[in-house]
């Protein structure tokens, strides 16, 4: 069986508080697939089940080594899910001048006033 590629989206997730790569992965990946509809997973491709998708995820976003991958892949409803999690996106400081204090807020479980942006693109193939 060969594996062709059916569509693949893109999309950004950001964690403003809490400083928590796992939920700005999550929200990218949850970003990429928000607005589309796979009918063509059944009408061209054939498949029975959702489920017989093969999903790929990649996810660049700082500090990659503390994503929890299956809180990230839980994101996904169906298929058969892996992903790969590299270093990249985004880490913005929340304080405009070095005499604020920035985004901190305690009471949301901030570690500091980083905000973290992760992208993502979310590949799904079909095999035939």
């Amino acid at each position: 069986m060969t594996r062709k590629r059916l569509i693949i989206e893109m999309g950004m997730g950001v964690d403003q508080h809490g400083q928590e790569p796992t939920v700005a992965a999550a929200r990218a990946v949850r970003n990429a697939i928000a607005h589309n509809a796979l009918p063509g997973v059944w009408e061209v491709a054939g498949l029975s089940h959702p489920n017989e998708m093969i999903v790929e995820v990649q996810v660049a976003v700082p500090y990659p080594e503390q994503v929890r991958v299956e809180e990230v892949l839980a994101v996904l409803p169906f298929g058969q899910k892996t992903i790969s999690v590299e270093d990249g996106g985004m880490v913005v400081q929340g304080r405009a001048l070095a005499e604020s204090s920035g985004s901190y807020i305690a009471e949301l479980d901030d570690k500091n006033d980083e905000m973290l942006i992760a992208v993502a693109a979310v590949t799904v193939f079909v095999s035939q």
